[in-house]
């Protein structure tokens, strides 16, 4: 089974979108979105700073919605 975390803190207005726990490298791709990658180069995370203005283009909290996903 694949396991995706998707952990959103409120007060540093960050969004983590885990795809595997593992040791990762980082690439910026600008200051506020950063891509994960394991020892294998796949995407093992994605990171979004100011995940309220960059997600909904307003400084509000995102919405989530999951859409062919069972929630475990």
């Amino acid at each position: 089974m694949i396991i995706i975390k998707i952990k959103y803190d409120e007060e540093a207005d960050v969004i983590y979108i885990e795809f595997k726990d593992a040791a990762v490298t980082t690439k910026r791709l600008d200051q506020d979105i950063a891509i994960d990658y394991d020892a294998n180069g796949e995407i093992a995370g994605i990171e979004v700073l100011s995940a309220s203005k960059r997600l909904t283009g307003k400084e509000k909290r995102p919405e989530i919605f999951l859409e062919n996903i069972a929630v475990g």
